[in-house]
């Protein structure tokens, strides 16, 4: 602690050597700062407050139905880069800074102090912001501040506008594309299965569900026929069991023409009447259509040849008695049920035989089916993804849409100017109470500096000790100077010279402090 007491002695002993060198440094400096001080040019600095509503009473309302941007982040971020090139070039516009400028330099100049000069501040976490700016001019500082508010309204709702239809339109591209691809996939789909119509059906079901199907469809009618043939077989076997009928007594030629043959017209009418419902569910190419009128047309050449046979018979009997043909009723009733009988056979012959050719076509094409119904899952499931996403696309379309309207109706974001931009009356910058005494600070400080400086270039030594210490050589003794009375005389005239010289430069900066205090105050 010695040493480092001892090592500043030194230096200032050192420094007080040149202490004419630093004064001077600081009466040159001095005046300097304080000019400038008083030269600087006052700035005015023009305010707004604008608070931003974000809460809506449509918005608890329509929540699930339409999309609820984070209004709150929006404002955040739109007040975060409201101060871009883009925009400043706007407000220069609106505010009419640029009448001036006549070089592309000077307008990157006045653009970068503009920029500078904005400020936008968040005033608590109530939405409440503050729009600034700072000029020499202070009727220039309120019109710039009116066109920044105007600009952050007119950006806030321009903005949301902007990314709604942005989005609106993007929505809109993507269905027409979902659009394009559910025709395209329609197509591929409609041209699948006209191409493979007979081997898939129309149905679309797999090949192992159809054989299936096809296979229970012929079991069943197996088993009908078989019900079918017990029935007419059963029928059959009760006739056997009654009386024979016979042709009427001395029948006459037009008698023998109007003969009716009960067994045969039964089943005529019958399977008539089956045709008829046929034709009513099938065309006439359906394989029951076809074999039901060839059934027809057999019995109707039956009964055509038994006529025939029974005009012969009639012929050579010469007139015999022949009991009437209405004389057995049962019989009558036995034989048009076995008409019927034989019928619902020949029907359900036709139709096993159909099935059964469908399950050899299926059997036959076993091995192109499974490869037909994996392209067609394949095109189902191509389509069934892409109509989802646009049964997605339209419904996000529809809440876009519905957020647009609920948001030009209810305003989802009011702004509100709390504080509208004023002429400032009175300068905010410069600071010169401040700047007057740290100019004068600063003045003394650089002689002081200044005198350090010297000391450390043209050092000298205050006594034997620092001399030994810096040479490293013994010294054997010193001269000392006596001081006359007239040395010392001088030596306090210099004390009082300088102190002086430092007291005055202090009372000028004091004076002109308490003048800019007056100038302030009056």
């Amino acid at each position: 602690m010695e040493d480092i007491l001892r090592q500043l002695s030194s230096v200032l002993r050192s420094m007080w050597l040149y202490r004419w060198w630093g004064l001077a440094v600081a009466w040159i400096v001095g005046p300097i700062a304080a000019a400038t001080v008083y030269m600087l040019p006052d700035r005015y600095e023009s305010s707004a407050r604008v608070y931003v509503d974000t809460q809506s009473i449509l918005k608890p309302l329509m929540s699930g139905l339409a999309v609820q941007p984070n209004i709150d982040q929006q404002i955040v971020i739109l007040s975060r880069t409201l101060i871009s090139r883009p925009n400043v070039e706007k407000l220069i516009r609106m505010a009419d800074l640029d009448l001036a400028v006549k070089s592309k330099e000077e307008r990157e100049n006045l653009i970068a102090k503009v920029t500078k000069s904005l400020e936008i501040r968040i005033a608590g976490q109530d939405n409440l912001y503050t729009l600034a700016y700072t000029d020499t001019d202070a009727e220039r500082a309120k019109r710039v501040v009116q066109s920044l508010v105007s600009m952050f309204v007119e950006s806030g709702l321009g903005d949301k506008r902007r990314d709604s239809d942005t989005a609106r339109k993007f929505i809109e591209e993507q269905i027409k594309s979902y659009e394009q691809k559910l025709e395209e996939a329609e197509n591929r789909l409609k041209e699948y299965k006209l191409r493979n119509l007979n081997s898939v059906g129309g149905g679309g079901r797999d090949y192992f569900g159809r054989m299936s199907e096809v296979n229970e469809q012929l079991n069943q009618a197996r088993l009908a026929l078989r019900e079918a043939e017990n029935s007419r077989d059963a029928l059959k076997r009760q006739i056997t069991g009654e009386e024979p009928v016979f042709l009427p007594e001395n029948p006459s030629s037009s008698t023998l023409s109007s003969i009716s043959v009960p067994e045969l017209d039964g089943r005529i009418e019958v399977l008539k009447k089956n045709l008829d419902s046929l034709l009513q569910r099938y065309t006439e190419q359906h394989p029951d259509v076809i074999g039901a009128r060839k059934m027809i047309e057999s019995l109707e050449a039956q009964k055509a040849s038994e006529v025939q046979a029974r005009r012969k018979a009639a012929a050579t009997s010469g007139g015999a008695h022949v009991p009437s043909v209405n004389a057995n009723p049962v019989y009558q009733q036995l034989k048009m049920s076995l008409a019927e009988a034989e019928a619902n056979v020949a029907s359900l012959k036709a139709r096993v035989a159909e099935y059964e050719s469908r399950v050899q076509a299926l059997t036959a094409s076993s091995r192109m089916l499974p490869q037909l119904e994996a392209e067609f899952t394949q095109l189902n499931r191509d389509y069934d993804i892409n109509k989802r996403n646009y049964d997605a696309l339209v419904a996000r379309r529809e809440s876009a849409a519905m957020a647009v309207e609920m948001g030009a109706t209810s305003g989802v974001a009011d702004f509100r100017l709390i504080d509208p931009p004023t002429v400032p009356s009175k300068p905010t910058a410069p600071n010169r109470l401040l700047l007057m005494p740290a100019g004068g600070g600063a003045a003394l400080l650089l002689g002081a500096v200044v005198t350090f400086l010297m000391s450390q270039i043209r050092p000298t030594f205050a006594d034997s000790s620092a001399l030994r210490e810096v040479t490293g050589l013994a010294v054997l003794g010193s001269v000392s100077r006596l001081a006359d009375s007239e040395f010392l005389r001088k030596q306090r005239r210099g004390k009082i010279a300088f102190l002086c010289a430092v007291g005055g430069l202090v009372c000028l900066f004091g004076a002109m402090t308490v003048s800019l205090i007056l100038t302030r105050m009056g």
